[in-house]
């Protein structure tokens, strides 16, 4: 005894209903032909996720209900069950599945567990649900619920499989960190092998903003091994036959869950009877795909810029090459998520510019085979410090002076990005982005932040990797070894101004992402160096409350996930 279901791990782009709707019915086909039980799509597929306050406008909400009824006419000659994610709408909006049948809507299961955490505003905008939802299918029940429901101890699937259901079906839009792929497959397995029960767990896949949905949907036994994991970073309908009868098989083999009966819920029944034809059993190897750090970091940012791009209607990008690494892994990603006829990079030297750098900006270039200019800004730079110098007089230059290069540079970009329509990328990385280690309305201005959420040190080697994935140098040695420098005056070196990067970048995972105290943190670095750190991030909020948004790969990036207030009078430097 089996069920098959077809897993619909597909990119919603958010309020493209008609493109959405096209990979709706391909998946719906797709299902048919494989005489599939049920196909199931990712949380709100219809609409995308997150609509954010998009759902506060009610011609949106009526469109996403119209399109429901579309799919619910596409399904008059199909025998597939549908399990599609929209918003329904009642007295109130709920984050739902659709159930759909035979040319009908035979009901509906409203998310009861509204994520509030990290990225999530979930009960900014939905009505949790109440009922408990398990289709009964040829009398072989299966629980169905959206993707925070199976993550709490006691929720829904609790109550589901004590009320008997033998298999889960679970529609999610789970967002990338680093991390999270492992930590997903084992809580999965475990609850799996807690519950003596099946999982399906059918996961969005795309950029949307900040955030990536890297997929890597899962299907597991109930014995909590892993039958099968979906491609991640990429779009993948596959179909899979799910055993029932191991259940029972579990249960007396290890009664653990006679243990856990400790109350029960009432439940909504939704009865299907449905004739399948003959079929075969599908022969599917067991695939599970483990990337390294680099890799997986590599693919989410590359994902996520490509969406950006596409998603919001451009084409082509500009990138500033200063010869450095940051740039350089910039312009690596965005050749590889846009193709290299879509990437220019601009090289802006000034009389600080040493010439090994313009050499490695250049080789890396034509390395990736993109289109380059050089503006050289040395005479713009005079022309300011000109008109400026009856007011500079009797003052001695400073970080002011540097901070003019870099806003004559970004300037620069912006009139490429407004004479040609590119979107100009900012290079700045997590760290320098952290201690305000960069000049705001100068380096970083742009429409999109590819490495934001990326600290220098992991820069460096993703950027190794990245070599190592092409087998050749595309990023010239010389980027690698040579010493950080913004080179805005003479002999400058990152290192200057701030501690090494190996030490800077503990120092901030710590503070930024553990919330711990310079207290905490100074039983493992110097604490003058953690106070210099801890006053460099909390001093510079207001610059990266005005910063581009960029791709979200840490448990805790800056911009939507962490947020501090920019007026603050609680210090502990």
């Amino acid at each position: 005894m089996y069920i098959r279901v077809t897993i619909a791990q597909l990119n919603s782009h958010l309020g493209n209903f008609d493109e959405n709707l096209k990979k709706i019915y391909k998946a719906v086909d797709i299902a048919e032909k494989n005489k599939a039980d049920f196909v199931i799509f990712p949380e709100l597929f219809l609409t995308g996720y997150p609509p954010e306050d998009l759902i506060l406008r009610t011609s949106f909400l009526k469109k996403n209900i119209k399109y429901l009824e579309k799919v619910i006419s596409y399904s008059k000659d199909k025998n597939v069950v549908i399990l599609l994610g929209y918003i329904d709408v009642e007295e109130d909006a709920y984050n739902s599945v659709s159930i759909i049948h035979h040319g009908k809507f035979l009901g509906k299961y409203h998310k009861q567990l509204l994520p509030n955490y990290s990225v999530f505003d979930e009960h900014r905008y939905f009505k949790p649900g109440k009922e408990t939802v398990i289709i009964e299918y040829n009398s072989i029940k299966v629980g169905l619920n959206i993707c925070e429901d199976i993550w709490s101890p006691i929720g829904p699937l609790h109550y589901q499989v004590l009320n008997g259901a033998q298999l889960i079906l679970n529609a999610s839009a789970s967002p990338y960190y680093y991390g999270k792929r492992t930590l997903r497959k084992q809580y999965l397995s475990t609850k799996s092998y807690d519950y003596h029960c099946p999982i399906v767990y059918c996961n969005l896949i795309g950029g949307q903003d900040e955030v990536v949905f890297d997929g890597g949907s899962i299907v597991t036994t109930s014995k909590g091994d892993i039958l099968y994991e979906c491609k991640p970073f990429d779009e993948e309908i596959i179909t899979i036959d799910i055993p029932i009868e191991e259940n029972l098989r579990t249960n007396l083999q290890d009664p653990r869950r006679r243990y856990i009966e400790l109350e029960k819920k009432d439940v909504k029944i939704i009865k299907i009877s449905n004739i399948q034809p003959k079929r075969k059993k599908l022969k599917l190897s067991k695939i599970t795909y483990n990337l390294n750090k680099e890799n997986e970091i590599f693919k989410a940012i590359t994902l996520g810029l490509k969406d950006y791009i596409k998603k919001n209607g451009f084409k082509k990008v500009v990138i500033g090459l200063s010869g450095g690494m940051d740039s350089s892994l910039v312009a690596a990603i965005a050749t590889e998520a846009l193709g290299k006829e879509n990437v220019v990079g601009i090289l802006m030297p000034s009389m600080y510019s040493s010439e090994h750098s313009i050499k490695d900006a250049i080789a890396l270039a034509e390395n990736l085979g993109i289109k380059y200019h050089t503006l050289k800004i040395t005479d713009i730079y005079y022309s300011f410090m000109s008109e400026l110098k009856d007011i500079f007089k009797d003052h001695p230059e400073d970080i002011t002076e540097e901070n003019i290069q870099a806003r004559i540079r970004g300037t620069l970009l912006m009139a490429l990005s407004n004479k040609f329509g590119y979107i100009v990328l900012a290079t700045g990385n997590k760290s320098e982005i952290a201690t305000g280690y960069s000049t705001l309305y100068g380096d970083m201005v742009g429409g999109f932040s590819p490495i934001k959420d990326v600290y220098k040190t992991e820069v460096y080697k993703i950027a190794k990797w990245y070599n190592e994935h092409k087998g050749k140098e595309i990023i010239p040695h010389n980027v690698f070894i040579k010493p950080p420098s913004a080179e805005l005056r003479p002999d400058q070196k990152d290192q200057d101004t701030l501690p090494p990067y190996e030490i800077l970048d503990e120092i901030l995972k710590l503070y930024i992402e553990k919330e711990l105290s310079v207290e905490e943190i100074s039983e493992k670095y110097d604490l003058n160096t953690v106070k210099y750190v801890a006053k460099l991030v909390d001093k510079n909020e207001y610059k990266r409350r005005q910063g581009v948004i960029g791709v979200k790969v840490t448990e805790r990036s800056f911009g939507k996930d962490r947020r501090m207030p920019i007026t603050n009078h609680y210090k502990e430097w």
